[in-house]
């Protein structure tokens, strides 16, 4: 009889700390969460987080299900069904593709701007590493061709279970309707419209607010992006050989030093991939912790009239408050 008291007394202890705990890990949750909108106010329009520890199943969420345009972080899913096509054998990293004239997208990408004249052959491997490290928009479309077209992208977010994060249109169409360009307006007459009135790019932030709220198209939730990091990183969406490839890739990126990385510690490995357009400014990747834990964590933006500037700095706000509270966790 006295066992089975203490037996009893035992579980009861048992249940009542696990529940302190889950209710204390709650309360944490909830004050880490107000800290982050409190710190990106008055810096962007509104902010959707979502973050978790790798292999932990404790999410923090900021309008975690609302839907953000995604900009060039969506360069993420074209590189993972990409890559699924080189784990099906349908692709090799090492196959050379013609860069034709014609694809090439305006704008500060390294390709457009290096190479006036036809003739070009990248490798896969090589889109993909300018797609990402350096977002540059010729590379993208090429890469996003090579998946299958946008279609095929929203195709695989959903054989996995990503519903929330949907990929439309190729980048120079991106650009054509953000600019307000004519339907069959692509990259040659973007680029002459940019010629003639240089100051269009720095007129359209104001513009963001109608173009994210009105056009569904290539957003995703702060959830779903989290789901596809979270998918990559576990081997869900691709083979360890490609998941290796791409985090590699990520880590080399060169875009919006000020975001993600900028209040981190100097020298903390971060694999992302950022994204702008208009007045969005946005990062989703990878941390790693000094004890060699790691968190993935996506921040977009949107309806800011704010600089550039002010929307980095909310980025890096949140990720520097995030990496302090899971490096404190036990």
């Amino acid at each position: 009889m006295k066992q089975s008291l203490v037996l009893l007394f035992t579980v009861v202890a048992s249940m009542f700390i696990t529940v302190q705990l889950t209710y204390a890990q709650k309360q944490d949750v909830e004050a880490i969460s107000r800290k982050i909108e409190r710190i990106s106010e008055g810096l962007v329009g509104r902010i959707g987080v979502a973050a978790q520890e790798i292999g932990s199943d404790k999410k923090i969420t900021i309008n975690g299900d609302e839907q953000f345009v995604m900009a060039s972080t969506y360069k993420v899913a074209i590189a993972v069904v990409l890559l699924d096509r080189v784990d099906k054998g349908e692709l090799k990293l090492t196959d050379l593709i013609d860069v034709e004239q014609e694809t090439m997208v305006t704008g500060d990408g390294a390709i457009a701007v290096n190479f006036v004249h036809p003739g070009i052959k990248l490798s896969v491997a090589n889109l993909i590493e300018t797609m990402i490290t350096l977002s540059d928009n010729t590379a993208t479309d090429a890469c996003l061709k090579l998946a299958g077209g946008p279609e095929a992208v929203t195709k695989v977010m959903r054989s996995i279970g990503i519903t929330d994060l949907r990929v439309d249109r190729y980048t120079s169409e991106i650009l054509r309707d953000f600019y307000g360009l004519p339907d069959k307006a692509y990259a040659s007459v973007l680029a002459e419209a940019l010629t003639k009135d240089p100051t269009l790019a720095a007129k359209q932030p104001l513009r963001n607010l109608t173009f994210e709220q009105e056009d569904p198209r290539d957003q995703s939730s702060p959830n779903a992006m989290l789901q596809l990091l979270l998918a990559i990183d576990s081997g869900k969406a691709l083979s360890e050989k490609s998941r290796e490839f791409l985090l590699a890739t990520m880590s080399r990126t060169r875009t919006g030093n000020g975001r993600l990385k900028g209040l981190l510690p100097k020298g903390t490995p971060v694999a992302h991939k950022t994204g702008t357009i208009g007045g969005v400014a946005n990062d989703v990747g990878y941390v790693t912790l000094p004890d060699g834990r790691r968190f993935a964590i996506v921040v977009f933006t949107k309806s800011s009239t704010t600089s550039e500037a002010d929307r980095d700095r909310a980025i890096a706000e949140v990720t520097r408050t995030l990496y302090d509270f899971y490096y404190l966790q036990p």
